[in-house]
């Protein structure tokens, strides 16, 4: 407003001055006919130029508002597709017309690149097998494409890719979808539907197995049994305790207590967990080596869960292994992860077994149950963290992966 008016005052104070100068003239006797006509022409037009840019100069104004909004509205928007892309679980990778990487996020990092010090190299070039499938797209764009396993993972990935442009040779966006973590749900949803059956049959097993077990032990007690049908008696006993057993852990892992996480300071924790097992089996202190790093540690777990779960990985790697264990907790860049390895020094795990170790009622031992990694791996999804066997050319390598510790826990 005091803009309008300043630009009206200089309109007026130009046209009086005009006017000024025709008076002058006039006193002077000078004036051609005409001069004051000329003079209001001209402080018309004064006033039409000022009242003229000042709407032009107010638009303008206006202008440059609405652009500064809309700049900061793409800039939220921006922030905003950022913040989706970067964590959304399928993964997105945006390159050029040259193949060089423009936009990729975490998920894509992490299925591309295991190894931290190639996320670099990742971020510029897309690894050969990808690259290959990108140029068969190019060339065809009706090409079903392929699996591709990027070096060093055990991971399957299938490409989808779009043109981001009218030119397929143009950029392109393409979506990585994990097949080895769709065929570990379908796994999952099996073993759930079995779990619910078997938990069914070992609640209809349970009252006859006591029969047989009770009347064994009324059969031991009769004096007119020789050694043979004592032995006999023995083996029912013993195959009885251990289908009880069987019974015993199904009917726990079907009527699992929801996961109560704690914060747990896992050195002072492992510390207190080793005393209490070399105790328990009896074996010589120093037989179990433990490394924190860094040695403040926190993950969020529950505590009796995570004691169950190491007990059992601690025990197989004991009475399996040479008698040595080692315990090494440390904290993976990216992904940001916490985890706890468990290895011994024993033979290992053949690779035909690796695929299987993790299934119910797997087992190589003739008095085992098959049910310890198979609750061991449950426990920890449901405390959103991963049981993984880890290649190694000797002992069992198995890696606990907690839950990202700066999400929120999901209940």
């Amino acid at each position: 407003l005091m803009e309008g008016r300043a630009a009206r005052l200089f309109a007026a104070v130009a046209s009086l001055a005009v006017l000024a100068e025709q008076v002058y003239v006039r006193l002077e006797g000078a004036l051609p006919d005409g001069g004051y006509t000329q003079a209001g022409l001209l402080g018309g037009s004064f006033f039409a130029t000022a009242i003229l840019a000042h709407v032009l100069a107010r638009r303008l104004r206006e202008s440059e508002a609405l652009a500064e909004k809309r700049g900061v509205d793409l800039e939220n928007m921006a922030q905003l597709t950022e913040y989706i892309i970067q964590r959304m679980q399928t993964g997105i990778v945006v390159v050029d017309e040259g193949g060089k990487i423009r936009l990729i996020n975490e998920s894509a990092v992490n299925l591309l690149s295991q190894d931290t010090r190639e996320t670099d190299k990742t971020r510029e070039r897309l690894p050969e097998p990808l690259a290959r499938l990108l140029r068969a797209w190019r060339r065809d764009p009706n090409t079903q494409p392929g699996k591709f396993r990027p070096a060093d993972t055990a991971a399957e990935i299938i490409p989808r890719f779009a043109s981001l442009g009218t030119d397929r040779h143009s950029g392109a966006l393409i979506f990585l979808e994990d097949t080895t973590a769709m065929a570990q749900q379908a796994q999952q949803l099996k073993l759930a539907s079995l779990g619910r059956l078997t938990a069914s049959i070992a609640h209809e097993i349970r009252n006859p197995l006591g029969a047989i077990s009770h009347a064994s032990q009324l059969l031991a007690e009769s004096p007119h049994l020789d050694k043979s049908d004592t032995r006999l008696t023995e083996i029912i006993g013993e195959q009885s305790r251990r289908v009880n057993t069987i019974v015993k852990n199904i009917m726990q892992l079907s009527r699992r207590d929801r996961a109560q996480p704690e914060e747990i300071f896992l050195k002072p924790w492992l510390e207190q967990f080793i005393r209490e097992f070399i105790q328990h089996e009896k074996i010589p202190e120093g037989r179990i080596q433990m490394e924190v790093s860094p040695p403040g540690l926190r993950v969020r777990f529950d505590p009796t869960q995570l004691h169950q779960i190491l007990w059992n990985l601690c025990h197989n790697g004991i009475h399996h292994g040479a008698g040595r264990l080692r315990l090494r907790a440390g904290r993976e860049e990216r992904p940001y992860r916490h985890y706890l390895d468990i290895m011994d020094d024993g033979a290992g795990i053949d690779e035909e077994m690796a695929h299987t170790i993790f299934e119910p009622f797997f087992t190589t031992a003739s008095h085992g149950t098959g049910l310890g990694l198979y609750i061991a791996r449950e426990l920890c999804e449901s405390n959103q963290a991963r049981l993984n066997l880890i290649p190694e050319n000797r002992g069992a390598h198995f890696r606990i992966t907690f839950a990202d510790p700066r999400r929120r826990q999901v209940t």
